[in-house]
């Protein structure tokens, strides 16, 4: 069995739609028009992230997609802002070494962001050490 096999997915999918209480709050002052505009913005935003990758594909009529191979993350940063921890969701921060985006920002993810984040790091982990050269244990 070789490595391309072995993916696994670990989130697949959008951003929440309303994903913090200050969302939430803009889509009852507007009467619900906030809501039309957060599920365009969200709904044209496809995150994938899996054990060896991480692919954001954006935009509405051109199409923008930025990957991320986990070998080459450097750090990731958790964050659940406290209007997102009452809707349950989070944000995830990963710097990595590409040269063209060098940081990217997982926004609002509907999930347990403190799981995905546990299974990410153990990701890098077996990607850095499967990819000789790249890594070296300290």
């Amino acid at each position: 069995m070789n490595s391309e096999t072995s993916e696994t997915i670990l989130f697949q999918g959008h951003p929440a739609l309303l994903g913090s209480v200050n969302r939430l709050l803009i889509a009852i002052l507007t009467l619900g028009i906030g809501v039309i505009y957060f599920w365009f913005q969200d709904k044209n935003t496809n995150y994938l992230i899996t054990s060896e990758r991480i692919v954001i594909e954006s935009g509405i009529f051109s199409r923008k997609i930025d990957t991320i191979e986990l070998y080459m993350v450097n750090d990731m940063e958790l964050n659940k802002p406290f209007a997102q921890r009452l809707m349950g969701t989070g944000n995830l921060t990963v710097i990595s070494e590409d040269h063209t985006n060098p940081v990217i920002h997982l926004l609002r993810l509907p999930l347990d962001v403190r799981q995905l984040y546990e299974k990410l790091r153990l990701s890098i982990k077996v990607c850095k050490q499967s990819r000789q050269g790249y890594y070296r244990e300290t």
